[in-house]
């Protein structure tokens, strides 16, 4: 006899909370959809107040105005939705506006380029200047990493050095070139990739 009370409350439960949802549903997204402007958006809204109400058991009817509830919490949502589609929008502006300065920089860097320079008889001269100014030991890690491309681990095995030491003997040959081409850009980039 217990078991069949519950039933009943239940079911009196969803007929009570069908009815609401179809009496106000419409209301709320037409709301919603004023303030969010696409209509999915204002269903997923609204829904999701429904879906609260249900899991609330109803429990806010009769302490509240349903009408004015329902209105609070669809504003509530749009307030929230409006707020993040604010901050990802000017988190996608700013991550655009560093994007286009930095293909503005490419633009004035490839426009000021001095087309003659890899027309140059000279230009191998250059780079082979520039290499030839390193130490010793940093141009021969130097010239097995970009010039042959071998691998950092290869070359400490075969100079019998630690890994770390071809990195820093890398790093300053990087320093150094960097110095020596600063005239130069795209050599530095044509060298380090």
């Amino acid at each position: 006899m217990c078991f069949i009370t519950v039933m009943d409350k239940t079911a009196e439960k969803r007929t009570e909370f069908e009815n609401i949802y179809v009496a106000h549903y419409s209301r709320m997204k037409r709301f919603a959809q004023e303030y969010v402007i696409r209509e999915e958006d204002a269903e997923n809204i609204v829904q999701d107040v429904f879906l609260d109400l249900w899991e609330q058991n109803l429990l806010l009817l009769s302490h509240t105005n349903l009408f004015a509830y329902l209105f609070t919490a669809v504003k509530n949502r749009c307030i929230d939705f409006l707020r993040h589609k604010t901050i990802v929008q000017k988190t996608t502006d700013k991550l655009q506006e560093d994007y286009m300065k930095a293909l503005q920089i490419k633009f004035q860097s490839l426009e000021t380029f001095d087309e003659q320079l890899f027309s140059e008889p000279d230009i191998e001269t250059v780079i082979q200047n520039a290499i030839e100014s390193l130490p010793q030991k940093c141009r021969e890690i130097f010239i097995l990493n970009k010039i042959e491309g071998k691998k950092q681990k290869i070359i400490a095995q075969e100079l019998n050095i630690s890994i770390n030491t071809v990195e820093s003997q890398m790093a300053i040959a990087y320093k150094k070139l960097k110095e020596v081409l600063k005239d130069h850009v795209p050599l530095l980039i044509f060298l380090f990739i």
